[in-house]
């Protein structure tokens, strides 16, 4: 991904985890949860979390997961990822320091893949996008199930104009009231607004080669659940 997109994430470890929970009012939590327990029950013993972050969704899955489950967690950012491993106790969970465009796994090992609030990072131009969705395409086993979760575009044009203008008036403000990262926040307020409608990130992941591609939209569609299968 960008050095922008590094250097961004690098800076924010510290409040990215209040700062989700304050701008969404915790729902956040509630679709991660949802989200998780969808990657969970199509079951398998090695599942990736791509994109972790803080390892929110790791730690998810983790208590989902039966014993012989493993996660991997992967993450390009060093000091996200270390205020990860500070935060769990997982032992199923290991983490690698690794770019979703190029991923040091073997093809066909993954029986699940599932990344959370990050396509948008990753969709600088429709084709890297499509470069890291074919690199989960990859890695993932045949029959394996890809689970996305992001934000989206409400469906109706009200609601979708009240939920920009919320983006446009609160997450810049308070992300660099609160973080001190002026360019991390006005990013992604920017990247909220001009991301995918559900069914364009439905027709990317189809092209990507998933099949039985469908989302449910969550909070009145400003996000939305996708999964495809291999």
């Amino acid at each position: 991904m960008s050095k922008f997109i590094q250097k961004m994430f690098n800076e924010v470890p510290r409040t990215y985890k209040f700062l989700n929970h304050l701008l969404t009012f915790g729902q956040d939590i509630v679709w991660r949860r949802r989200a998780a327990r969808i990657a969970a029950a199509s079951g398998g013993t090695l599942w990736l979390d791509a994109c972790s972050g803080t390892g929110d969704m790791a730690t998810c899955l983790s208590q989902l997961a039966r014993n012989e489950t493993n996660i991997v967690a992967v993450d390009f950012s060093l000091p996200m990822m270390s205020k990860a491993m500070k935060n769990s106790n997982e032992k199923c969970i290991v983490f690698t320091l690794a770019d979703v465009v190029l991923l040091p796994f073997q093809d066909n090992c993954f029986d699940g893949i599932i990344i959370s609030f990050a396509t948008r990072n990753i969709n600088l131009t429709e084709d890297n996008l499509l470069t890291c969705l074919h690199e989960f395409y990859r890695v993932l086993k045949p029959g394996g199930q890809y689970v996305n979760l992001d934000t989206s575009q409400p469906k109706f044009a009200p609601i979708r104009w009240m939920f920009h203008f919320y983006i446009k008036a609160a997450v810049r403000p308070i992300g660099r009231l609160i973080s001190g990262s002026d360019a991390a926040y006005t990013y992604l307020s920017h990247s909220m607004r001009r991301f995918y409608s559900p069914e364009k990130l439905a027709e990317i992941i189809r092209q990507a080669g998933f099949c039985e591609v469908c989302f449910k939209r969550v909070f009145f569609g400003a996000a939305a659940i996708h999964t495809g299968i291999k």
